[in-house]
């Protein structure tokens, strides 16, 4: 996953879509709509909710798409080298969406254990969540490797690129950059923060020695929500976390479903190249 969910780290050049004068309605609307995503975008930070919001307004754009692919004549080698780069993007958005669906099983996992009050359930899942946290980090990092081309494309030095292209390569790239936040987000929800006022969940990991020195890690990470600051006794930071740890479950809840929706426009995008290609 990512390491900032700022706009300061965002990966793509911003730039101006340049359609022929004389692009059809349905593109110029798309136009529109990239437009805001990447002015949205562009914010000095990005919360869930502008994130969630921005998966399902790139949702509309691509079904908006899909319907100018089928009925626009488009050579070949374009068509071809959309496809070939579709099957990565795909593969990224389920990556992710399978991620948050992980992450929310953790998080209701630590909800229960903290209804519970039950010390060592505490203790182990915030262990099994920082693992987890860990590995599913670096396989995004490793994902988004594959999408590299697709980022450093220049879109402006193609002239000759039909309208439908054009926008659909343009929505890859904001694409793959709301995907960035997406899992920046994700990622840093697994961070343990640089506070040395513990919570009453390090406390316990601490006198159960259940140390990152055994697993060889440094700390055991886990949510901000969950390492809260146990300002007014114990029983205080748990009601904390149980707060938060809420909060989180309702964003990655919103998350799974915006990204479900955006991966099944993703899918058709493949199948209207695909259908092209073989007709």
């Amino acid at each position: 996953m990512a390491e900032s969910a700022t706009a300061a780290n965002q990966p793509w050049h911003t730039r101006s879509i340049s359609l022929p004068s004389r692009s059809p309605p349905a593109a110029l609307r798309v136009e529109e709509e990239l437009r805001k995503l990447r002015s949205s975008m562009a914010s000095p930070s990005s919360t869930p909710e502008k994130m969630c919001d921005g998966l399902r307004r790139l949702e509309g754009v691509y079904e908006s798409i899909n319907q100018q692919i089928v009925t626009q004549p488009l050579q070949r080698r374009w068509v071809e080298e959309e496809r070939d780069g579709s099957i990565r993007l795909l593969d990224v958005c389920s990556a992710l969406k399978d991620c948050s669906t992980a992450m929310r099983e953790h998080v209701r996992g630590l909800q229960l254990a903290l209804r519970k009050n039950d010390e060592a359930a505490i203790v182990s899942k915030v262990s099994d969540y920082a693992r987890f946290g860990r590995k599913a980090e670096k396989e995004m990092r490793n994902r988004f490797r594959s999408l590299k081309r697709t980022e450093d494309r220049r879109i402006d030095e193609h002239d000759d690129l039909p309208t439908a292209i054009r926008v659909l390569m343009e929505a890859k790239v904001i694409t793959v950059a709301l995907l960035r936040l997406a899992s920046s987000f994700l990622s840093m929800q697994t961070r343990r923060p640089r506070s040395s006022r513990w919570s009453f969940v390090s406390k316990a990991l601490s006198k159960r020695k259940v140390a990152s020195e055994e697993e060889g890690h440094e700390g055991v990470g886990s949510l901000d929500c969950i390492w809260c600051k146990d300002v007014d006794g114990e029983r205080a930071g748990r009601a904390q976390s149980r707060r938060q740890l809420q909060r989180l479950d309702v964003s990655m809840e919103g998350f799974e479903s915006a990204l479900e929706c955006l991966f099944r426009q993703l899918i058709q995008t493949r199948v209207s190249l695909l259908n092209m290609l073989s007709s």
